[in-house]
């Protein structure tokens, strides 16, 4: 019986294990499939609703390290993970994506001679500025198998020096989750409680610390809201974080102005989609959201000076314009009026990659 261990930390993480966790069940004969929840993201409101959300079971293993600074979080993972594995042993550790929780059980595992397994290997902004990016360099490094969404990821990592029998071209979970669920958040009432009309409004989500951390950034993407107010309705679920920033920097009073700007707290993950699957517009600095907005062919302006995901914006419905107020003003006015730039969906990204993922470790794990 191969014991393999998953870690999630915050939410894009749960939408990344769940397609994994349904494909081992399907082999629950030779396969037992753990998930450690970090608790990295510690908002148990919101976990409970994502678990809910996507059928995950409970996870076997909870850490609960809540927050801090990057070095005690990452700390306090490694801490606990590590008596994790001392106990239970697994032959495999999985890692998804970018967050503390990544870094930190890759660095564990790879301490104790336990094979990692890196789920989105391979993306790269090239901004080390980003915490996001050191998170990837490392765990790359140290995994044993690395599962590309992307032929960027591939081409990174060739040129980082890492063997190409390490790597696999499999697709994205990310986008098995979307395919997987769609139909159900089909039936979520969100627009209804939002009282807007599908692709009639602009769905907004903002967490980079470059822009909601900085007055004067986030000063900027407000004038863009107040430059197209008349355009567009918006739907802005507000990280906590984020409506803490506005407050600080005395902006509270600018963002009420807007009438056509409705911020909320964050909201569940079948909601969400609904959201997104019915938005004329998206504006965000997500890295995910860039990827599940050019699977719904929806379009998408990122506010941020940088991708580590460029087939969305090479041949998806992404634009990437920064903090250039005007060309976002320019871009988001011609996708409100039906001239947004049109996308294709990449190779792969077909709803099956957490099957590849599952087939190539039993293969190589021979069970």
């Amino acid at each position: 019986m191969l014991k393999i261990i998953s870690v999630v930390g915050a939410r894009p993480n749960f939408m990344k294990v769940a397609p994994l966790h349904r494909a081992f069940a399907a082999h629950a004969e030779r396969v037992r499939h753990m998930i450690c929840h970090t608790g990295q993201h510690y908002d148990e409101k919101m976990s409970k609703i994502f678990f809910e959300d996507l059928e995950l079971p409970q996870p076997d293993i909870y850490l609960g390290v809540g927050s801090g600074s990057h070095a005690e979080q990452t700390a306090r993972v490694m801490v606990e993970f590590e008596k994790v594995l001392r106990e239970e042993q697994p032959d495999l550790v999985i890692v998804v994506g970018d967050v503390n929780s990544t870094l930190a059980c890759s660095v564990t595992a790879s301490k104790l001679k336990i094979p990692v397994a890196h789920v989105e290997a391979g993306l790269r902004s090239f901004d080390r500025d980003m915490p996001e990016e050191i998170n990837r360099l490392v765990t790359d490094v140290l995994s044993d198998y690395l599962f590309v969404t992307e032929q960027a990821g591939i081409d990174n990592l060739r040129r980082e020096g890492i063997p190409d029998e390490k790597v696999f071209f499999t697709g994205h979970v990310m986008i098995d989750s979307l395919a997987y669920y769609r139909e159900k958040a089909a039936l979520s009432d969100a627009l209804a409680r939002f009282d807007v009309l599908p692709k009639a409004f602009t769905l907004v989500t903002l967490h980079r610390p470059s822009n909601v951390d900085v007055k004067e950034n986030l000063e900027k993407i407000l004038s863009l809201f107040e430059s197209i107010q008349s355009d567009t309705r918006f739907i802005f679920p507000v990280h906590p974080r984020t409506r803490a920033r506005i407050a600080e920097f005395g902006l509270a009073e600018r963002f009420d102005a807007i009438s056509s700007l409705t911020l909320c707290d964050p909201i569940g993950y079948l909601d969400f989609l609904k959201l997104m699957d019915n938005a004329a517009l998206i504006l965000t600095d997500s890295g995910g959201i860039q990827e599940e907005s050019t699977w719904l062919g929806v379009p998408c302006i990122t506010l941020r000076e940088n991708t580590e995901r460029p087939i969305t914006a090479e041949i998806g419905t992404n634009e990437v314009v920064g903090l250039d107020i005007p060309l976002a003003v320019e871009k988001s006015r011609a996708a409100l009026n039906g001239s947004a730039k049109e996308g294709n969906i990449p190779e792969l990204w077909d709803g099956r990659a957490a099957e590849r993922i599952v087939a190539i470790l039993l293969e190589k794990f021979q069970v």
